[in-house]
């Protein structure tokens, strides 16, 4: 795999000649959507097969599979224009694998609010460990905000991938809730009934276990949300599921802000069967512009997580987004717009922009401006700000990642992962003693 950055006066012929692939398949790949007006900065993946196979009469994916010893998953994942359908058409070529070694293994989470395009869904579906559906909210009572997640479940178990129930502090106006986690976590009885009514979803929906993101918790809540944690993963270990707690990105145990106090890196990392680190938003809505997961702040927050918590106990946090800025910044007044990394590269076409690098951030970013002078900044993630994060986390033995969100669409992260590495299966839970 190569990552090439288009220069000025390339084409993708140009470009395919150069690599000695064909134009047609690096438009396929990376699903551009206007191939004859590539952007100067634009990332393109290159990919070169080492073995395909030419489709005959009465094949299907899985006989096609199941002579090369793969998995449909490791199919799909290998030919990215299949797009998670189940048909072959006579004479279509398959890439069955590639020239470049895989650089090691990671497990691969990713949220998905119910009202996901399920076909976007289906082709991501097959790179993913566990699909997490976004997500169940809590009653003062201690029940449930049911989740309408049946659509997305049952895709999941069509593509053979596990699912996480989600359960989050989250309310109607969008804020996550302190007083609701006080609540829950100082009173045995709701506590109680929270358990039970969470168990009960995860055997009647499918789940394999639980993913739990309190956010905002007040400090003095801090050891009785470890402690809630640790009471779901003894209550539901013995019965095989797992649990995974988000963790707000902390680069110290002292660090102060609501955001980071009642999240306690060592006693939660002991509650857990594994956290995920939610190493971004540096740049965010309300915030200047910057890049919305710097790799060198990334970096900060895992060193320090590495200090508390077992490297194979940890996901990386992955944003699949970018913001778009009005200039000039005013604090307070300023509100980003959140748009996905295909739609970046989509307006700095529009507006003769020029990409550039951030080498400190490892993130790409533009400016432009409007017909009516309004000027524009735009960070964003490419497939070379993707490599360095997933390096990150298989360079630091780490068991995997966990992209927020899948809701949009990102062809180039998909190409870059499964050319480097392979994706795990889901971790066997067994009680602990």
């Amino acid at each position: 795999m190569i990552i090439h950055v288009v220069s000025l006066g390339e084409t993708i012929e140009s470009i395919a000649e150069q690599y000695g692939v064909s134009p047609f398949q690096i438009i396929s790949d990376n699903e551009l959507e206007s191939p004859d007006q590539l952007v100067v900065g634009q990332t393109i993946v290159i990919l070169f097969r080492a073995q395909t196979h030419t489709v005959s009469a009465g094949e299907t994916l899985s006989s096609v599979a199941l002579q090369y010893g793969l998995t449909t998953n490791e199919l799909y994942r290998n030919n990215p224009q299949l797009g998670g359908r189940p048909d072959l058409r006579l004479g279509e070529m398959l890439a069955i694998s590639y020239t470049q070694p895989k650089l090691g293994a990671l497990q691969v989470t990713g949220y998905a609010y119910p009202f996901i395009d399920l076909a976007l869904l289906e082709k991501i579906l097959p790179y993913l460990t566990y699909l997490i559906p976004f997500t169940y909210g809590i009653t003062p009572s201690g029940g449930l905000v049911d989740l309408d997640d049946g659509a997305l479940l049952a895709l999941a178990r069509e593509k053979n991938i596990s699912a996480l129930m989600h359960l989050s502090t989250l309310t109607e106006s969008g804020n996550f809730s302190n007083e609701l986690a006080n609540l829950v976590l100082n009173d045995s009885d709701i506590q109680e009934n929270l358990i039970n009514s969470i168990l009960t979803t995860i055997e009647r929906k499918g789940y394999q276990g639980l993913d739990i993101d309190f956010e905002f918790v007040l400090p003095e809540d801090r050891i009785p949300y470890a402690q809630f944690i640790n009471r779901l993963r003894e209550t539901l270990n013995p019965l095989g599921y797992t649990v995974i707690a988000a963790l707000a990105p902390k680069t110290s145990a002292d660090q102060r802000g609501l955001l980071y106090e009642g999240h306690d890196y060592s006693l939660i990392g002991q509650a857990a069967n594994a956290v995920l680190l939610m190493t971004y938003e540096w740049g965010y809505t309300y915030g200047p512009p910057l890049a919305v997961a710097p790799i060198n702040q990334v970096e900060r927050v895992v060193d320090y997580a590495l200090t508390e918590i077992p490297p194979d106990k940890m996901y990386l946090g992955i944003p699949n987004y970018g913001y778009d800025w009005t200039l000039p910044f005013v604090r307070g007044d300023s509100r980003a717009i959140s748009i996905s990394n295909v739609t970046a590269v989509n307006l700095a076409r529009e507006f003769g922009a020029e990409i550039s690098f951030d080498s400190l951030s490892q993130a790409p970013f533009f400016q432009y401006s409007e017909e009516d002078g309004t000027t524009h900044e735009v960070w964003f993630e490419d497939a070379r700000s993707i490599r360095e994060k997933l390096a990150l986390a298989a360079g630091n033995q780490m068991r995997g990642i966990g992209y927020w969100n899948l809701m949009r669409p990102f062809p180039q992260n998909w190409l870059v992962l499964n050319a480097l590495y392979d994706i795990l299966p889901p971790t066997e839970t067994t009680p602990r003693p």
